[in-house]
């Protein structure tokens, strides 16, 4: 069965229609337009300044763009109000790039603190929930440790353990493996993969990581300019033959050419004269 018909088969999760985010007079996304289908791991990926970060936070519903929609879970967020917004990100979990723990609570309490923040749950039902998603990511023996305790790696479990805790249906990765050493980055990958397997969750990963885009990605998604370049299986990906995504797999410089005219007008802010 091809991909196309595998997709038709499957439910969307996340549905972009000609997302168009401007920051001033700066396009940041233009024509951005992806569909994320229930269960899959889609990886977006780009260069530094291509937009996968503004991405992520209108995935996130954190702000509005200028045009196009973005349906996560069937709703638009776009049109979404604020109550509407908090109710559905409760089926929604965020692992951030630094943790994001806070450092006055331990492992434990930062886990249970969107239990505690989004359900009228007593107090032991809360920890052995939080118990369990740290069983989950092997932490349980690190619960009633504090952040600073803890090593890069298991930061970024404990970080999972608490965007898990409320069994979301979608769940967003920044820059899983930024800052771990390659045994500690696989273990992770493996624990995202597992994530999808046994809780059938849909995550969308963004990651500059090669190694690891490849291992867990069923599609990957390129972003250059604030464009989508691709979006493609692994196989598909490495076949391409558009030299921004070569520079990229490679870890090739791209090659740029300097016009004189704009160069001038981005040192002197003035338009410049038209030659005689």
């Amino acid at each position: 069965m091809s991909a196309a018909a595998d997709n038709a088969e499957r439910t969307p999760v996340i549905e972009v229609e000609d997302l168009h985010v401007r920051y001033g007079s700066r396009d940041i996304l233009r024509d951005v337009n992806l569909t994320v289908y229930q269960g899959e791991i889609l990886v977006i990926m780009g260069g530094s300044g291509s937009g996968k970060s503004t991405f992520l936070r209108y995935l996130l519903g954190l702000h509005r763009p200028v045009g196009g929609s973005i349906k996560l879970l069937g709703r638009d967020i776009t049109r979404l109000k604020s109550q509407e917004l908090y109710e559905l990100r409760r089926k929604i979990g965020m692992s951030f790039q630094g943790g994001a723990l806070f450092n006055s609570m331990s492992v434990g309490e930062n886990v249970r603190l969107p239990l505690r923040e989004h359900t009228r749950l007593d107090e032991n039902t809360m920890r052995i929930m939080s118990r369990l998603k740290l069983e989950v990511v092997d932490l349980a023996h690190a619960e009633d440790l504090m952040p600073a305790q803890l090593s890069g790696g298991m930061v970024k479990r404990a970080a999972l353990a608490r965007a898990i805790v409320m069994d979301p249906r979608l769940l967003f990765f920044d820059e899983p493996s930024a800052g771990l050493d390659p045994v500690v980055s696989a273990e992770l990958d493996e624990l995202i993969l597992r994530l999808r397997d046994t809780m059938h969750m849909t995550i969308v990963v963004v990651t500059h990581e090669l190694d690891s885009a490849f291992k867990i990605a069923d599609r990957i998604t390129f972003l250059d300019r604030g464009r989508i370049l691709m979006t493609g299986s692994v196989a598909e990906v490495r076949a391409s033959d558009d030299p921004r995504i070569q520079n990229l797999l490679n870890r090739r410089p791209e090659a740029r050419v300097r016009d004189p005219d704009e160069y001038l007008r981005r040192l002197t802010g003035r338009e410049p004269r038209p030659s005689a």
